[in-house]
């Protein structure tokens, strides 16, 4: 069975949006960097099924650089949320004032 195109975008806004909202409204460190996964993975979404659709690999290939890069910016993004848990004993992003000049 193939699944539209359209549909497929569809789902991606909606992850995206969800990502956003998420982005927008939350104070929790961990929340906000798993806000941006999805903002991330929704954008995957758009690169495969443009590359399915155009029969092209680059939308797939892109797609696996983004998913290093996520990996790589969750990683620094934990440690700089450790670190600050440490200093601050608080993940909330409304509360960490140490890196304002």
């Amino acid at each position: 069975m193939i699944v539209p195109i359209h549909h497929v975008l569809v789902f991606s806004a909606i992850l995206f949006l969800i990502g956003a909202l998420g982005v927008l409204t939350r104070r929790n460190g961990i929340i906000v960097l798993m806000s941006i996964e999805l903002m991330l993975n929704a954008a995957n979404i758009n690169f495969i099924a443009f590359s399915r659709l155009l029969s092209d690999l680059a939308g797939q290939v892109f797609s696996i650089f983004v998913i290093v890069t996520a990996a790589g910016e969750v990683a620094v993004g934990l440690a700089i949320i450790i670190s600050l848990f440490r200093t601050t004993e608080s993940i909330q992003v409304d509360e960490i004032t140490l890196l304002k000049g």
